[in-house]
């Protein structure tokens, strides 16, 4: 009897296994269910040429770029018109890379040409990622999700009505609550013993104190990114091609003003094809690309410094100097906090706001699997800390070259511990993004200029003060079983730690300041280069260009709230009601 009773609990677990799990498995079968409107670029159609005169079958929206915001914004416009979505990269839903919380290093880490991450070096010398992937960021990130400040919303000058109406939209299709690990605990207590309070539970709300966030992230470990919002849109005037990469737009410049008419894009073959607009003048092409992406296709079709244009040998559309201007990356340091035992992965859960502009979270442990362990993403990765003291300019192909091979022969043990981070929210410092070719598979040469403001850097510089707090708080003595450390005793840790074999500066942990400025690297919430006012109007629409639209994070002059995708992906939803409500009025029905 107790045997058949445990066959039973087994073939229960095995069923259940197979509901949350087969899916991705057997992803070629549910998707084209889920998703019948994606298909590879390839089995595009294009028609005879692009003209001023035969553009009645072409489309009401053109969206380039199928990221974070443009999966919301075709799945809400996809309720009236007809949309083509166009992304460079693959679907994420099949990917384990991209799928799985234990993976989230490998996507960061692989470099090679078809990975969902593509790799990229700011001329500061810091590492960082861009998405290429259906989903964009939401497909590679850490998964956390909150909202922004409604001062930011304001700042935005966005509806609120119809922002509060936008998130719950996104929340309850793909967000979770997170399953809050014993470290996510720990600096949850040592926060609030450092003084930053109150503790506001679990919202999705920006609020000062500490406070438990949602995640993308499902109870299984499973990613939900934003290309699963597609699903909400009209499988009838929904076209989602992939492996689409834009190679510019296509405007009529016979008039007083350029107009969009479509674009120019390459399937997975090579083959080139023409996607075109129809004749309705409130057709338009809406890039959604991202803060490195949009600026970048922008420059490529003519819009920008006729100067810097020319000089490319681009004909010049726009004349706009502003465009690829004030890019922004918000800085982030950390502190490895080692144990005596293994903890549990986890990424971001709790975050600390403070009222000086600094954010603390905390990511622990490691996909335990070889293939994880020995990838060489400890550059790359936040979670593996990045923790180079070379300074960035000295941070070569060498240097990371020689960290990939020593990198092989760590012990899985080394790997016990996690870290602590601080950013600098909202950074004064700020750069510029600029062409170094024609080509729109290389990415641009973008300069973000970290800590050359001062605010920014005494700012880190409060930031390490406060996680050594958090790390020396009885919270996390107990959880890691080791002794109370000094400050530079942590810092020692953090650049000594055997996850980085990079050679030292002797005066790294002497000063805060060195160290901030040493030890910096991105976490991904890059921003800028499309800015509202200088590039766009406030409704988003190009200035001096007729039926062009930017839609995504390059409009921000700041990361809004701790992690920016809940807003990106809010946005997304936002403007295309505001576009349905505006073209249609009381018939659009949303």
């Amino acid at each position: 009897m107790a045997s058949f009773s445990a066959v039973k609990f087994l073939l229960y677990f095995f069923i259940i296994w197979l509901i949350n799990f087969l899916p991705l498995c057997q992803g070629k079968e549910n998707n084209e269910y889920k998703y019948p409107f994606i298909k590879k670029a390839s089995s595009f159609s294009s028609p005879p040429s692009i003209s001023t005169t035969n553009t009645n079958d072409g489309y009401d929206y053109i969206i380039v770029g199928g990221g974070t915001a443009g999966c919301p914004l075709a799945a809400t416009l996809s309720k009236n018109f007809n949309v083509l979505l166009l992304e460079r990269g693959g679907v994420p839903f099949t990917n384990p890379n991209v799928s799985f919380l234990d993976n989230f290093h490998i996507a960061l880490a692989d470099t090679s040409p078809t990975s969902a991450s593509q790799f990229f070096m700011s001329t500061d010398g810091v590492y960082n990622a861009r998405a290429r992937v259906l989903g964009g960021g939401s497909s590679i990130n850490a998964g956390f999700y909150t909202r922004a400040s409604s001062r930011f919303i304001q700042k935005m000058g966005w509806d609120a009505k119809l922002v509060n109406k936008s998130y719950p939209w996104v929340e309850k299709q793909i967000v979770h609550r997170p399953t809050f690990s014993h470290w996510q605990r720990a600096l949850r207590d040592g926060l609030l013993d450092a003084g930053v309070s109150p503790f506001n539970g679990f919202t999705y709300e920006h609020k000062y104190g500490t406070k438990l966030g949602g995640t993308i992230f499902d109870r299984f470990g499973r990613r939900h990114t934003a290309a699963e919002l597609l699903a909400s849109g009209n499988p009838n005037k929904l076209t989602v091609l992939i492996y689409a990469t834009v190679q510019k737009i296509v405007f009529d410049t016979t008039g007083k003003r350029p107009k969009a008419m479509g674009v120019i894009f390459k399937d997975e073959n090579g083959k080139q094809h023409k996607a075109i607009l129809g004749n309705d003048k409130q057709s338009e092409v809406i890039v959604s690309s991202g803060a490195i992406g949009t600026p970048q296709m922008l420059l490529l079709s003519g819009i920008g410094s006729k100067a810097e244009l020319e000089k490319l040998k681009i004909p010049v559309v726009l004349d706009n100097r502003f465009v690829g201007k004030g890019m922004a990356d918000n800085p982030m340091n950390t502190i490895f906090v080692p144990l005596k035992k293994p903890v549990k992965q986890s990424l971001i859960e709790t975050v600390g706001i403070t009222n000086r502009g600094v954010y603390i979270e905390a990511s622990s442990g490691f996909g335990q699997s070889s293939d994880s362990i020995h990838c060489h993403h400890g550059m790359l990765s936040a979670e593996i800390g990045q923790l180079s003291t070379i300074p960035p300019k000295q941070r070569s192909e060498e240097a990371i070259k020689a960290f990939m091979k020593n990198k092989k022969d760590i012990p899985i043990e080394a790997f016990k511990g996690g870290f602590i981070l601080t950013k600098v929210a909202n950074p004064w410092s700020t750069g510029d993004l600029r062409l170094i070719n024609t080509n729109v598979e290389d990415n641009p040469a973008v300069t973000f200029n970290y800590f050359s403001h001062p605010a920014d850097l005494q700012r880190c510089v409060e930031g390490i003060q406060l996680v050594t707090k958090v790390v020396q708080s009885q919270h996390f003595t107990n959880l890691t079983m080791c002794v109370r450390e000094t400050t530079e005793q942590l810092l020692n840790s953090t650049v000594k730690a055997n996850v980085n074999l990079i050679p030292k500066h002797v005066n790294d942990t002497k000063s805060l300041e060195q160290f901030c400025k040493d030890t910096v690297i991105t976490i991904w919430h890059y921003h800028g280069g499309c800015h509202v006012g200088k590039v766009v109007d406030s409704d988003h629409k190009v200035l001096g260009v007729n039926r062009l639209r930017v839609i995504d994070g390059s409009t921000f002059t700041e990361s809004p709230g701790t992690n920016p995708q809940a807003t990106v992906m809010m946005m997304g939803r936002y403007m295309g009601l505001k576009i349905l409500r505006d073209r249609l009025g009381k018939f659009a029905g949303v």
